[in-house]
């Protein structure tokens, strides 16, 4: 029995077993076809990046930061409620910071999206 079953995509449990045509996660119940397990690792599949109020974000977006946030090197911050144009998401960003974007008054920089919401 060398056959490797992949792990559940809902709770990524690795004691999945075969119930007749359908793939069963014994952890958290979900059940799914084989197939449709193969397509999102061929697609490559991206990782979804939501504000903090659970919106998902995309590129491009305006987002409002929700918090006053301490700028390295600046006196004021970024005040809560500055609008953010046109960001570009990153997947492998510094310390959790999944958004490039840039800021009027204080240039290039990188934000959290857990500090944003979607404008």
């Amino acid at each position: 029995m060398s056959e490797i079953l992949p792990p559940c995509p809902e709770c990524t449990g690795a004691f999945t077993y075969e119930m007749g045509a359908l793939l069963v996660c014994p952890e958290c119940g979900h059940e799914w076809s084989p197939a449709s397990a193969e397509t999102p690792d061929a697609g490559g599949a991206a990782a979804v990046i939501k504000d903090s109020v659970g919106n998902v974000l995309a590129d491009g977006d305006t987002v409002t930061v929700v918090k006053t946030l301490k700028v390295k090197g600046s006196p004021s911050g970024i005040k809560a409620g500055t609008k953010v144009r046109n960001i570009r998401l990153v997947e492998d960003g510094v310390d959790g910071h999944d958004i490039d974007c840039k800021v009027d008054g204080f240039g290039p920089m990188q934000l959290k999206s857990s500090v944003v919401k979607k404008a």
